[in-house]
């Protein structure tokens, strides 16, 4: 860990971090429009929780599917314990008797219902339900779902950044009924890698998102976190003195304190590198303004980028804002194309088709 630094301002209601990590000699090589993964180690003071909860020693022998190891070990870097698994939820239900929780794990209760009572709570919130059930360590890890890594859109150009890899990370926090909660990978980067540390992790390539060849046009849409990929693209055409125009649709709440990256954004204007750069910051105003709308706004000219072989690119959120930037661009070609929505669908797929428009989202 080279560097680990809040990049959101302070009166943000988000927590926005900027990652520096050496690869050093490592071997690990990477190009704009990878991931990278990153393996994280469970919060001790949450482990320490469990582990008092169940009543046992920390070094407790467990055996799993692959090895016998200490409690503590496990918990701490084995087993996901900060997401409560639906698993656990139905042994604590019959071990307890609850209503609640019974009615939740029936067999004719939706899916639906079950993932949002437990969405925020984690292992030792089940565990708390009722603390006069015995539990057993190694029936509790069998329970349990393996710790996996958390894959981050790499916001760097090797080009540029050397032996180093970037991330832009949001720190996921919130307030349960009796303790701060965080995610499992965003708070042990956060709170518990400091630079001098070390984090393991590979890189994903992401063959489908990259680059444009030198000449063609980019248009890169990443409101949040998503600008990640792009301030890596930005960096890399930067190197390469690259022709094609660059437009970049960024957004989120507040100008004033979520504009991450501002000042190399308006360094890349200044360059020329950025032809054009639409803003939108869904809270500085009464009505909500967000990237797909900027968009629609600049229609026209979007639409002209696209007929001049313009490749287009998004990341970010995959509930709501890709599908919403999919529409405004369905709805641009059917409009400033003069095509019904059947020809723009055609149009969207061959773009799609010849990987002119891809995604990253998550």
């Amino acid at each position: 860990m080279v560097a680990n630094t809040v990049l959101s301002g302070p009166g943000s209601d988000k927590e926005v971090r900027h990652i520096v990590l050496s690869l050093g000699d490592s071997g690990i090589e990477y190009q704009p429009g990878d991931g990278i993964n990153v393996w994280p180690v469970n919060d001790p003071d949450v482990v320490a929780r469990i582990i008092d909860r169940l009543g046992v020693a920390p070094d407790t022998p467990v055996a799993d599917r692959r090895t016998t190891r200490a409690l503590c070990e496990a918990l701490t870097h084995g087993y996901e314990v900060c997401t409560a698994p639906e698993d656990l939820l139905r042994l604590i239900a019959c071990r307890t008797g609850n209503p609640e929780l019974n009615s939740l794990v029936a067999d004719d209760v939706a899916r639906d219902a079950r993932d949002a009572w437990l969405a925020g709570k984690d292992v030792l919130d089940l565990l708390e339900v009722d603390r006069s059930v015995v539990i057993a360590p190694e029936e509790l890890i069998a329970q349990l779902r393996p710790l996996v890594h958390r894959q981050y859109s790499i916001s760097s150009s090797p080009l540029v950044h050397g032996s180093t890899v970037h991330l832009t990370m949001a720190t996921v926090r919130h307030d349960g009924a009796d303790r701060r909660r965080g995610g499992t990978c965003s708070t042990f980067v956060a709170d518990r890698r400091p630079a001098g540390t070390e984090v393991d992790v590979f890189v994903s390539a992401n063959r489908a998102f990259r680059l444009p060849p030198d000449d063609i046009k980019a248009i890169m849409i990443g409101p949040g976190t998503g600008i990640a990929p792009f301030r890596a693209f930005l960096h890399e055409r930067a190197a390469r003195r690259a022709s094609g125009g660059n437009w970049l649709f960024f957004g989120d709440r507040h100008r004033e304190h979520d504009h991450i990256y501002a000042d190399e954004i308006e360094g890349f204007v200044a360059d020329g590198l950025l032809s054009r750069v639409d803003l939108a910051f869904s809270r500085d105003q009464e009505h909500k303004i967000y990237v797909q709308d900027r968009m629609r706004e600049q229609g026209a000219a979007l639409y002209a980028w696209l007929s001049e072989g313009a490749h287009i690119y998004v990341c970010g959120d995959a509930t709501r804002m890709a599908p919403d930037v999919d529409t405004a661009l369905l709805d641009i070609i059917a409009e400033h194309g003069g095509l019904s929505t059947t020809a723009a669908h055609g149009v969207v797929d061959e773009l799609r088709r010849t990987k002119r428009y891809v995604r990253d989202v998550y």
